[in-house]
């Protein structure tokens, strides 16, 4: 069983904004032989507008980050997930004084089909295509390595 996540008290990450903890899923598939992950894009009224993610969201008190993930899984896209291996941990500081610590865990496998419950779109893209869309700068590392074949 994984290891719960503590979140003391959630210590402000400055003197304007608190530190998110946050877990997002790297969804992928292979199609003729060409490897595929899922990527979501907000929609216009959220915060960050029509920035393209990965698709996750915050880790509740009392949940391991696979816990969350699943759960965030299922209410975003409809889908029960078989959470694999973590694939690699942010933290960001964004300009406006809020933080993210942010865990990326690997997908393969899920039950259901797909169904945007609260994007703007979801689609999947090749990796090497991954720069093209405008990320979420928390997620811009990763979208760079990723393209760059240097995480999968």
């Amino acid at each position: 069983m994984a290891a719960k996540l503590t979140q003391p008290d959630e210590k402000p990450a400055s003197a304007r904004g608190r530190l998110r903890y946050v877990v997002a899923a790297l969804i992928l598939r292979e199609t003729s032989g060409v490897l595929e992950v899922l990527i979501c894009q907000r929609k216009a009224d959220q915060a960050m507008a029509l920035k393209w993610e990965f698709p996750g969201g915050k880790i509740e008190p009392g949940e391991t980050p696979e816990e969350a993930l699943r759960r965030e899984l299922n209410e975003e896209l409809g889908i029960e997930a078989v959470i694999g291996k973590p694939l690699t941990r942010v933290r960001h500081n964004y300009r406006n004084g809020s933080a993210v610590d942010l865990r990326f865990f690997i997908v393969n496998e899920f039950q259901g089909e797909l169904e945007n419950r609260i994007f703007n779109n979801i689609q999947w893209s090749e990796l090497p295509a991954l720069p093209s869309f405008d990320f979420l700068a928390a997620d811009l590392g990763l979208v760079r390595d990723l393209a760059d074949g240097k995480l999968l």
